[in-house]
């Protein structure tokens, strides 16, 4: 199922991705379409089961899962993906279609480090572990 919307960009962002239209000879849409699709993906777990932040209920989870929770941490080939590609960025040598795997790898990295937050602060909430000291 689709939804329908109208966005407004700014013009050096139309601008970027009709020109990644052109070079991959794909419609302007469809290029949009990925890049948000690809900078809103959800979290797999070292599991590899989907993690949805929205359903997610830290508070309402057993006092294992929090542990686990809290020494989350992104798969060894994300992690080591992901500083390659932060490498290539600093460097100024990051390709085309990096840029959105790197948009992705970052999402996910940022949402594990949340989900390793929320999980701490339940934590030490619930007497499972000493706070962090500041």
């Amino acid at each position: 199922m689709e939804t329908q919307i109208t966005l407004n960009l700014p013009s050096s962002v139309y601008d970027k991705a009709k020109h990644f239209a052109q070079l991959t000879n794909r419609d302007i849409a469809d290029v949009l379409m990925q890049a948000i699709t690809l900078s809103l993906l959800p979290i797999t777990t070292q599991e590899g089961s989907t993690t949805n932040l929205e359903n997610l209920s830290i508070n309402s989870l057993p006092d294992e899962k929090v542990i686990a929770l809290t020494k989350l941490q992104m798969a060894p080939s994300q992690d080591q993906r992901l500083s390659e590609l932060l490498y290539n960025q600093q460097a100024g040598t990051l390709q085309d279609g990096e840029h959105s795997e790197l948009n992705a790898l970052m999402q996910i990295y940022q949402e594990n480090l949340l989900l390793k937050a929320n999980a701490l602060r339940e934590a030490v909430v619930r007497g499972l572990r000493e706070p962090l000291d500041a």
